[in-house]
């Protein structure tokens, strides 16, 4: 005779025979080959419950007795699944006769995937920018949609905003299934370009970002190098090139350096949220060189020109500079009587010979028009540059030209105009450097450089009140005094 179970699995049977005679139910066994479909109406995305996908027409759940009848259940799972297998064919059959297309139940099943698909997370992207990358090319490699880059890019302000991208810049995004939802660009530390999707569609601003400075004042001695005792002191290198590129008309920091010299440097440092960004301009700076003291204040006029003066208002900024190529040693002095190590003869060294490594950049040491860019004998690859006040300058044995170096050009103090090399008669690369004033050379090292011009009279009295406090922070600050009986 028939026991228990058998009774229970033919009864979840009759429920889903009943079901899909009527056309209401498809039923599908998770992990089984076999499934029921309802071929009278479309079917909805189905809800799983206890290892059925359901999916309804009209909308009445599947019976969990029946999928496990199907599946082979045990007897447990078959007892559960028909409790909940009798309530829903109650309901099947209340909405068959009632004529209602969707039973609360169902209702709460099928509805159950569109509000999930409503909510559906958005997708974030950090993108490093990498050489050669554009945002179409980026669009494209992560599979976002080029109708959103097109308008995005269509919308004021942003195209020349977005086309040029850096190596190494950051890109946020947000899509979701590949529709852009937000692209964040940092524009600069205070700006940051914003597009965003709202209910009108893309949309772009741009943020303004906070900063904060604060005034620093580092101290320090030199005991082997500047920018060891600059780093000891707790500032960056930067802080070392700007203090030698400042105080470079004056003192030689690859030469005249000298152990026990001391510095002391007011800067600005960028912050913003709380969070290190970079450092400033130097505004006041000391440097003592073998006893002798160099001051220096940086002063922006209203015509927005900076440049560094002394506390009286002269400027440190010199016509020419003394060196126009970082080197490693001077190979060879200004010498009338220098024995040459290739023609092995007296000969006069008119110049100073600065060894460097081939490449090296080589700068125009001032203003003024290049006379002569070419080959000429010994010199090899050489540049002649005419300034004003009668000087000329000439740089030899240059391995090649820098773009735009040609006769006629007018170039600025600092343009890079060749760089280091080895052509002509030359043992090693090095620049040969001369200085000639009205024809006559002069030794580089030890000429006295005309100066730029000092403070306009028309700032004078600007300068003095902007100077005074950042010269004062050069100054060691006295502590409190201790008196002893």
């Amino acid at each position: 005779m028939p026991g228990a179970s058998f009774w229970l699995q033919a009864g979840a049977c009759v429920v889903v025979l009943w079901s899909l005679l009527h056309g209401d139910v498809n039923v599908t066994v998770s992990g089984g080959t076999s499934s029921a479909a309802a071929a009278s109406r479309g079917q909805a995305d189905g809800a799983t419950v206890g290892g059925l996908t359901v999916g309804t027409g009209a909308e009445a759940p599947a019976s969990g007795a029946a999928a496990s009848a199907l599946a082979g259940a045990s007897a447990a799972d078959a007892r559960a699944a028909a409790a909940v297998a009798g309530a829903a064919s109650a309901e099947a059959a209340g909405a068959a006769a009632s004529g209602s297309a969707t039973t609360p139940a169902a209702a709460q099943l099928a509805g159950a995937p569109a509000l999930e698909g409503a909510k559906l997370a958005l997708s974030t992207i950090d993108v490093i920018v990498t050489r050669n990358d554009t945002l179409d090319r980026i669009f494209r490699r992560l599979r976002l949609n080029l109708a959103d880059l097109a308008w995005a890019r269509s919308l004021p302000g942003v195209r020349t905003r977005l086309d040029r991208l850096q190596p190494g810049e950051s890109l946020h995004l947000t899509h979701r299934e590949g529709e852009l939802f937000g692209l964040e660009r940092r524009l600069n530390d205070a700006q940051t370009l914003k597009v965003s999707r709202d209910g009108q569609g893309l949309r772009a601003d741009v943020l303004e970002n906070a900063l904060e400075t604060r005034l620093r004042t580092v101290r320090g001695t030199i005991d082997s190098s500047l920018f060891e005792a600059v780093e000891a002191a707790g500032a960056h290198d930067q802080t070392a090139v700007e203090l030698a590129d400042i105080f470079g008309w004056d003192v030689d920091f690859v030469l005249d350096v000298r152990t026990g010299d001391a510095f002391a440097v007011t800067y600005p440092e960028i912050w913003r949220d709380g969070t290190y960004l970079r450092d400033g301009p130097i505004e006041a700076a000391l440097f003592v060189n073998q006893g002798r003291e160099y001051r220096a204040v940086r002063y922006a006029d209203p015509d927005g020109h900076s440049h560094y003066y002394t506390p009286d208002g002269k400027s440190l900024h010199k016509a020419f500079l003394r060196t126009p190529v970082e080197f490693t040693r001077v190979s060879s002095r200004f010498n009338s009587a220098r024995f040459h190590p290739i023609l092995h003869r007296i000969r006069a060294h008119r110049g100073v010979d600065y060894a460097a490594p081939t490449g090296t950049p080589v700068h125009a040491a001032g203003d003024g028009r290049i006379r002569f860019a070419g080959i000429m004998g010994g010199y090899g690859n050489l540049v002649e540059i005419e300034h004003s006040r009668s000087v000329t300058t000439v740089y030899g044995h240059l391995s090649r030209f820098a773009r735009g170096t040609r006769p006629g050009e007018h170039v600025t103090q600092g343009t890079v105009i060749g760089y280091v090399g080895m052509t002509g008669l030359a043992t090693g690369p090095h620049l040969h450097y001369e200085y000639r004033v009205n024809g006559v050379h002069q030794n580089p090292q030890t000429v006295r450089l005309p100066a730029a011009a000092p403070i306009e009279a028309r700032w004078r009295s600007d300068f003095l009140s902007h100077s005074a406090p950042l010269l004062a922070t050069l100054d060691p600050q006295l502590g409190p005094l201790l008196v002893s009986r």
